[in-house]
């Protein structure tokens, strides 16, 4: 799979206060990039707590479900768009589905 906006991730565990994530994101990182997902359930598969939302998006739990990281994924190109990543608080605070 293809991680599009790898920098987003990179960026977030670069700050300070989400030093914490960077090693659990470059793990997601490196799983997502030899993945060979074809369906959402392949997905959850692997990742059980992965929660499965409309138009092919899919939240991950990180560090521990401290962070969570959206993502939109085309199973056809093989690409995985980073669309969000932050705490439960910053999440609750947005629409998943159509960030």
């Amino acid at each position: 799979m293809h991680i599009i906006k790898w920098k987003t991730l990179m960026e977030f565990y670069e700050q300070p206060d989400h030093q914490d994530a960077k090693q659990p994101l470059k793990s997601w990182h490196n799983e997502a990039k030899h993945a060979k997902w074809e369906s959402p359930a392949d997905i959850k598969a692997h990742y059980r707590t992965a929660s499965i939302l409309k138009d092919n998006r899919v939240v991950f739990n990180i560090a521990g479900n401290k962070y969570r990281l959206v993502a939109r994924i085309n199973y056809r190109s093989k690409a995985i768009f980073i669309r969000f990543i932050g705490t439960h608080r910053e999440y609750d605070k947005i629409d998943a589905e159509e960030i």
